[in-house]
């Protein structure tokens, strides 16, 4: 008899904290939460290795490092048990729709998702923390070697598309991720087995530098996003891509996705949303933005990433293209 209260405490006691956990996601403003076992999957190892064996980091060199710790989280944190996924919709509307060139992606035009995607895991962690002192975990919102989209996919959140970003069936891909890993068994949700891409490939058709090769993978050597973003020093003419105008990140391939068409909304995350405008500035103002003004404009952006020497690069480059396509 004890012994079945005993287990009768302890399912109620996980599925207590489920709940409580996934009502304080939804409660804190994340769009969707789910959750999966901290589990190792042979897989994660193998799609990596291929990916960096064929030189599609580009330089991100960083990708190479913790390969044990990305692939497998048990390595990173010997406590973890459960992988608390959340995806918050940061939609805003297109930058190619009624406005000018160049463009900035999507997210660019807000703040900095790596500063509202942890500030709002830490209050779930603290109010379970507060519940449980015995529970404790740590939170990453791209910022630890986590594989988040297979992660978010075996919580249940949406499927990987063929453009590499995770789609939900409520929001189509224009979600950022976060995950909250604690030392706590809880109640796992069902993996999304299914790939809702079929036979279409607009992503993949429509991508101008031919970045999205074979295998749902992205050859980053020729992302427009990844030459803008994360590219340092000057274009080498031989490896020069067609940036079509973009001057901060790309969202041609999610732009056309049949599920962002149908499923996108705009967010009501008000830090996410254009707040200079910036999606109405064109060539002459970007020419004309000094570096003070860069600073105070960019401070707790994501654009502060590439900073001020790479957005003039981007931005003169991007002119010099377009004048000679006219």
């Amino acid at each position: 008899m004890r012994l079945k209260n005993y287990i009768l405490s302890y399912k109620l006691d996980i599925s207590y904290f489920t709940k409580l956990i996934k009502d304080e996601c939804l409660s804190v403003g994340f769009s969707k939460v789910g959750i999966a076992e901290v589990k190792y999957y042979s897989e994660d190892k193998s799609h990596l290795e291929n990916w960096l064996n064929k030189n599609r980091n580009a330089s991100m060199h960083w990708m190479k490092n913790n390969q044990e710790k990305r692939t497998n989280i048990s390595n990173y944190y010997s406590e973890s048990k459960s992988v608390i996924s959340v995806a918050l919709n940061y939609f805003n509307g297109s930058p190619r729709d009624n406005h000018p060139p160049p463009y900035i992606s999507n997210y660019a035009s807000g703040v900095d998702y790596h500063i509202i995607i942890k500030s709002k895991l830490k209050k779930v962690l603290e109010k379970i923390n507060n519940l449980d002192s015995s529970i404790h975990g740590f939170y990453c919102a791209d910022t630890s070697p986590i594989m988040e989209k297979a992660w978010a996919q075996r919580a249940g959140l949406g499927w990987i598309g063929k453009h590499t970003n995770l789609i939900t069936k409520e929001f189509g891909s224009w979600v950022f991720l976060g995950e909250l890993i604690i030392n706590k068994t809880l109640e796992y949700d069902k993996e999304f087995s299914q790939d809702l891409c079929g036979n279409c490939n607009l992503c993949i058709q429509t991508c101008p530098t031919d970045a999205l090769v074979d295998s749902f993978q992205l050859d980053a050597n020729k992302c427009i996003s990844y030459v803008t973003i994360e590219k340092r020093g000057d274009f080498e003419e031989e490896n020069k891509i067609d940036l079509n105008e973009w001057i901060f990140g790309c969202d041609i391939c999610q732009d056309v996705c049949p599920w962002n068409i149908k499923f996108s909304s705009n967010t009501t995350e008000e830090d996410f949303k254009d707040r200079f405008d910036l999606k109405d500035k064109d060539y002459n103002y970007w020419e004309k933005l000094d570096e003070e003004e860069f600073r105070k404009i960019f401070k707790n952006s994501p654009v502060k990433r590439t900073k001020f020497s790479g957005l003039k690069r981007n931005v003169l480059l991007a002119k010099e293209q377009a004048q000679n396509d006219l």
